[in-house]
C-alpha cells in the first residue's frame, strides 16, 4: 500500500494537484501496485512553510513556484531497477502533462509489511 504525500506551495488548483496525483498513481499501477490501492494526501504550504533550494544538486532548470515534492511510502523490498522504471514512467507522464520534470523531487520511504494496518487495526501481513 503506497501512501503518497504531495507537497506544493500555495495556491495550487485542483487540476494541478489531480494531474500530479494521477500521474503518480498511473506509474505505481504500471509498476505492479493494484489500481484500487490509492491513498494520497496533499500538503499545500505557504512559501514560509515550504522552502527549497532552486538548483540543488544539479537541476537543468531552476525550481520555481510549481516545485512538486512527492513522497512515496511503501513496503520495503522493491529493487533499484523497479524504482528507476517507476521514476522514468512518472517523469514521462508528468512531462506529457506539461510539468517540467526538473521541478519534481521524489523521495521513496520504505517500511516493513508488519507496519501496515489497513482497517480495523488488523495487521494483514504478520
Amino acid at each position: 500500500m503506497p501512501l503518497i504525500t504531495l507537497t506544493v506551495r500555495k495556491p495550487k488548483d485542483d487540476a494541478f494537484k489531480s494531474a500530479v496525483l494521477e500521474a503518480v498513481h498511473a506509474a505505481l499501477v504500471a509498476s505492479g501496485v493494484p489500481a484500487t490501492d490509492r491513498f494520497q494526501r496533499v500538503l499545500e504550504l505557504s512559501a514560509e512553510d515550504f522552502r527549497y533550494d532552486p538548483s540543488y544538486p544539479d537541476v537543468a532548470t531552476a525550481r520555481d513556484e510549481d516545485f512538486v515534492l512527492i513522497e512515496i511510502l511503501w513496503s520495503a523490498g522493491r529493487s533499484v531497477k523497479v524504482k528507476r522504471a517507476l521514476l522514468a514512467d512518472l517523469m514521462q507522464r508528468l512531462g506529457a502533462g506539461g510539468f517540467d520534470p526538473e521541478n519534481v523531487m521524489v523521495c521513496f520511504k520504505e517500511t516493513t509489511w508488519e507496519n501496515w494496518a489497513f482497517a480495523g487495526g488488523r495487521l494483514l501481513h504478520t
